[in-house]
């Protein structure tokens, strides 16, 4: 599997003209070959109009067909065995075990959306019958399908080298939806960027389909990424990472003479509330339990518990005895990046330079470069209130604990909270009320709530949200893991009083497909 520097345009290998990009090894600070020069905007064009040229075949593909693209390209990535396992685990310090899940959890996505295409429920065909004597006018025959919306531009994500990057959940979904794939590789994880985009690549080929289904671009400064949101034939994004790139992708997006949506995954704290009776009956277990996913990958995940609320009191005081000494055991970890290195750094000075905040405890120091030190931090809930600069996100092993007088004050602190991708809720069966009148806001706030675990680990499933209010989110409608992400790259489309032999199979009346079908108000299958 030898890596080339070169891009993927339309399944060709295609050298760069601008400035090389080396990932560096974050556990040595090392740069390691090769370089990937970046794309200009003639290679955006290039891969726009091989990806526009090849929308039309590739949407209308068969059901089977689309299916067994999405499980061969699983198939082309577990094929790079070793190969991908050594290179993400160099480029991201990141440790092997991690980077063998990653493997596993980008394939099952892969699967996962194979049978979500073979049900097709995804279409969500809609057949309204003609009713041509009804008074006091006739109903004509009405038919509904989705489409998919056009070529779309991902961008691949820091934290999760393949999960969340080049045949990650945005890629699998769009794919899924009969969209053509354009990847702007993330800076920090070229060479297996391009070990996965060859994969696809593979599996394009094996498939018959169109060239233009998937390309992979290189670039670290703007022109990749705004070329891509700005081209024409681009109709939707899917983004994840901060908030300051979210927002520009948006904003760039919406300044077309068509606007298109973005999907960005950017800001979240999570916050952990800690009822009364939970707290006293079992805070010692609780602490340690929340220390445990605070440190989980040097917390560099988004839905790291960066946020902890509770009423004051000795069960509280116990609890945060206990975690301030986890933190204080808790050893150093590598982290993705330099860069991610100092942004954690510089948020930690930050937030230990705020009046309304201390620090409780920091764990151990590291030897080697970039390590993340773990901290805790706590402040009153009217500090809080009063210096939003206490409710900023660090990327990072980093929390923030927040004492409240009374439930009112928790209530009016959950008010005061932006959009997240969580909330969590550790109650006992005696805190139900309490957790009754906290529940309308947290609805309001958080994309996917829990009770009695930690926020860290989003599971692939029919069920999953993954998603919330800005700034957890561009878009508080849609998850961008889980089958529901496929709407995401989807649109309705209604043909009125079509000759059947003009219709899609999946609308006409004999319902060649096969598929569940929504037929004059009542559910058929």
């Amino acid at each position: 599997m030898d890596l080339t520097g070169k891009m993927l345009i339309g399944g060709q290998a295609v050298p760069g003209n601008r400035d090389a990009i080396k990932a560096i090894n974050p556990a040595t600070d090392q740069a390691l070959e090769p370089g990937y020069p970046g794309g200009s905007r003639e290679h955006v064009d290039q891969a726009c109009a091989l990806a526009w040229s090849a929308f039309d075949s590739y949407r209308e593909t068969s059901l089977e067909q689309r299916a067994a693209f999405l499980e061969g390209i699983a198939g082309q990535i577990e094929a790079l065995g070793d190969a991908l396992v050594d290179r993400a685990v160099a480029e991201s310090g990141l440790p092997r075990p991690r980077i063998q899940g990653e493997v596993g959890r980008t394939c099952f996505q892969l699967r996962t959306f194979a049978r979500t295409v073979r049900a097709g429920e995804w279409l969500d065909v809609r057949v309204d019958e003609a009713l041509p004597e009804r008074q006091p006018l006739p109903r004509p025959d009405l038919r509904q399908r989705h489409i998919a919306l056009g070529p779309v531009a991902v961008f691949g994500a820091s934290n999760f080298p393949l999960a969340f990057s080049v045949a990650g959940g945005d890629t699998a979904s769009a794919l899924a939806a009969g969209c053509p794939v354009i990847v702007k590789a993330h800076s920090a994880h070229p060479g297996t960027s391009e070990l996965v985009g060859q994969a696809i690549s593979r599996a394009v080929a094996a498939h018959d389909l169109a060239p233009g289904v998937f390309s992979l671009l290189y670039g670290s400064g703007a022109e990749i990424g705004i070329g891509l949101v700005s081209d024409p034939r681009i109709k939707a994004v899917g983004f994840t990472g901060s908030r300051s790139g979210g927002v520009a992708l948006t904003q760039a997006a919406q300044a077309r003479p068509e606007p298109i949506p973005v999907y960005a995954e950017m800001s979240s704290i999570n916050p952990v509330f800690l009822f009364e009776h939970a707290l006293r009956n079992r805070g010692p277990a609780l602490a340690e339990g929340f220390v445990a996913s605070l440190n989980q990958g040097a917390g560099q995940f988004c839905t790291n518990p960066g946020l902890v609320i509770a009423i004051k009191g000795d069960a509280l005081d116990a609890f945060l005895a206990t975690a301030t000494q986890a933190v204080q055991r808790s050893p150093a970890q590598t982290m993705l990046t330099p860069g991610i290195f100092r942004a954690y750094a510089n948020g930690l000075q930050a937030l230990a330079g705020n009046a309304g905040a201390r620090v409780l405890g920091a764990g151990l120091e590291g030897a080697g470069p970039n390590q993340c030190q773990t901290h805790l931090f706590v402040a009153s809930a009217q500090d809080f209130l009063r210096e939003p600069a206490l409710q900023a996100e660090i990327f990072g092993s980093a929390s923030l604990v927040v004492t409240c007088e009374d439930a009112a004050q928790v209530l009016q602190v959950a008010e005061h909270l932006e959009g997240q991708l969580t909330a969590t809720l550790h109650l006992d069966e005696a805190d139900a009320q309490a957790v009754r009148n906290l529940l309308p806001t947290l609805e309001r706030k958080a994309g996917r709530i829990l009770v009695n675990g930690w926020p860290t680990g989003v599971e692939v499933c029919d069920a999953m949200v993954h998603g919330g209010p800005f700034p957890a989110t561009s878009d508080s409608r849609s998850t961008s893991v889980g089958t529901a992400a496929i709407a995401r790259f989807l649109r309705p489309v209604c043909y009125q009083n079509f000759p059947d032999a003009l219709l899609p199979a999946a609308i006409q009346g004999a319902n060649p497909m096969a598929l569940s079908r929504l037929v004059n108000g009542q559910r058929q299958s």
